[in-house]
């Protein structure tokens, strides 16, 4: 694929000098940062050192107090409560935490996970039925219910309360639940509106152990699932996200849970747990069960107290993830061919086939999106309905393109880059149409292209410790804080090898400089550049290119060097 560099503009100058000389960085540095909108030192201090007690009270959160009063209300009475949550990451890990929290302080609490395929996404009629006829008077949902109005309506007929914790954009009707936790309510005045689902259900938690006095360090505990979900579910990492990743982190690298630990040793980490290691690592193993089983799995994993038990739930979580990209690679070959025989160019991709696995549609949609670069969306039938998974490209809404063709669909939701719908089979050729008039009226050509976002050129001898370690401390990275990318111009290459048959590994050269540190460019040893061209042969001659690259610290039998990870390469 290849991309459209954009590197940043440079921030004011006078807003990077003051910063500079008040916490001591260089310009580059500082011009990172005030691009990040840290342009103060007040910010700076909590950029680096985030602080637990910075994180807002609950009860600013619209409904708050009324969840708090039925949930106290419940306990008083002798009621069932079930804890309900969708089937990803964000869903289980907030069913793990609310069931953990609640059943430590009362006995009569159960879980339910929505089966994927039988239930489909979010509240069903099933699981209210479940409620009801079990003597559960109350369901606290998790990730999910928004929109479920008329589930919520038949709950209430059954004499089943809701109180509904979920992030996702409320519809212009809400659902009559005795409370909604949701900061993107319109009438809502919490401070932060990008908390994940299992954030607006930390929110609830923190507000419960506060009324009943509890230690702030009980509520703590679950910070570890609270940044998974974070992670998995690609939220911002900005403001109170940014808190409860980084110290989720801490307490994964110096105190996992069994679950999470059994997690870590499937997935062979052995250095301490980053962010990425949560998206391409622990995440799909959580999600794997409900992909293709049933995600009660992952939810028993992650609330398991004994790490014997824990190993045995993630063997087999993880036999399921193996199987699972089975499916991924199958089902997405068969999407790119399907690609490759349209005739007519679109701005969009709206593939439907009624055997294709639904667990793993929506990363079928991601990787034809790093093949052909636009809005989409991959269909499957699942109980006679066409169900499908939608992703999007940089800065275009999808959310928004999906709602101007709900006349279509039987139920959609969702957020700017990701959204699942509904819709009856026979409206698939219509939606198709629609969606491709509704994207191409919207869609700008800066929309069709990968952009790599690059902070700043730099000079090879720039490229030092002192430089890497301040770089280490704006982590957590992801969405909002990605992590840094560079640019050198008008290079070379020395001692170019290739590894494992796919990748490249070579000594970056730029002129007068002494310092050539070791790059890396993952899956780039047959790329090609121009017709018959490979990068590899060009590096061969020594052409002078650019590149744009990660600086990562790697350690060889305890030696630690700094070492470029290679993001693209661009000749002349």
């Amino acid at each position: 694929m290849e991309y459209k560099w954009m590197i940043r503009e440079k921030a004011d100058s006078e807003a990077v000098k003051t910063l500079s000389k008040e916490i001591n960085v260089n310009s580059i540095l500082a011009n990172m940062l005030v691009n990040r909108d840290v342009d103060t030192f007040q910010k700076a201090k909590d950029f680096f050192r985030p602080d637990l007690d910075k994180l807002h009270d609950p009860m600013l959160m619209q409904d708050m107090d009324k969840a708090v009063e039925r949930l106290e209300r419940s306990i008083e009475n002798n009621e069932k409560i079930l804890v309900y949550g969708d089937y990803d990451v964000d869903g289980t890990t907030s069913v793990a935490m609310m069931y953990g929290y609640l059943s430590q302080i009362y006995d009569k609490v159960d879980f339910y996970i929505p089966d994927r395929y039988k239930e489909g996404y979010g509240i069903s009629e099933k699981g209210v039925r479940f409620a009801a006829e079990n003597g559960y008077s109350l369901i606290v949902s998790l990730d999910c219910g928004i929109k479920a109005i008329e589930k919520v309506k038949l709950g209430k007929e059954l004499g089943v309360d809701f109180i509904i914790c979920d992030h996702h954009t409320p519809g212009e009707e809400l659902p009559p639940a005795v409370a909604i936790l949701d900061p993107k309510r319109k009438d809502c005045k919490y401070p932060y509106k990008e908390l994940s689902g299992c954030g607006v259900g930390f929110k609830l938690v923190q507000a419960m152990a506060a009324k009943r006095g509890e230690d702030s360090s009980k509520v703590m505990g679950y910070l570890d699932l609270l940044a998974i979900s974070i992670a998995a579910d690609i939220v911002p990492i900005t403001g109170e996200n940014r808190i409860f990743a980084f110290y989720g982190i801490e307490r994964i690298n110096n105190n996992p849970r069994p679950g999470i630990k059994a997690l870590m040793l499937r997935s062979r980490i052995e250095k301490e747990l980053e962010i990425s290691d949560i998206v391409f690592k622990i995440g799909p193993r959580i999600n794997a069960s409900g992909r293709l089983e049933h995600a009660k799995a992952s939810v028993e994993l992650l609330i398991s107290k004994d790490l014997e038990d824990a190993l045995a739930r993630a063997e087999i979580v993880d036999t399921v993830n193996a199987a699972r990209k089975n499916f991924d690679e199958n089902i997405t070959k068969e999407a790119l061919s399907m690609i490759e025989s349209m005739e007519i160019e679109k701005k969009t991709t709206v593939l439907f086939k009624e055997d294709w696995h639904k667990g793993v549609i929506g990363i079928v949609a991601s990787r034809c999106i790093e093949k052909y670069y636009r809005p989409t969306i991959i269909l499957t039938e699942s109980n006679n309905k066409a169900t499908g998974s939608a992703r999007s490209v940089f800065d275009f809404d999808i959310y928004e393109a999906i709602s101007e063709c709900s006349d279509l669909l039987e139920q959609f939701g969702g957020h700017k880059y990701a959204a699942g719908l509904t819709m009856s089979v026979d409206k698939v050729p219509a939606f198709q149409k629609k969606f491709e008039e509704v994207v191409s009226s919207r869609i700008s050509d800066i929309h069709m292209k990968p952009v790599l976002e690059i902070d700043d050129e730099i000079l090879l001898d720039q490229v030092n410790y002192k430089f890497y370690n301040i770089l280490k401390q704006m982590a957590p990275f992801g969405p909002g804080n990605p992590e840094p990318i560079f640019c050198l111009k008008q290079v070379f290459a020395e001692n170019v090898r290739i590894l494992k048959d796919k990748h490249l590994r070579f000594n970056v050269v730029q002129d007068g400089i002494d310092t050539k540190p070791i790059c890396i460019a993952f899956g780039m040893a047959d790329k090609t550049i121009f017709p018959d061209e490979i990068i590899y042969k060009m590096l061969l001659r020594k052409m002078r290119f650019d590149l744009a690259f990660e600086i990562r610290e790697n350690t060889f039998r305890n030696n630690s060097t700094l070492q470029l990870y290679v993001k693209d390469i661009k000749f002349d």
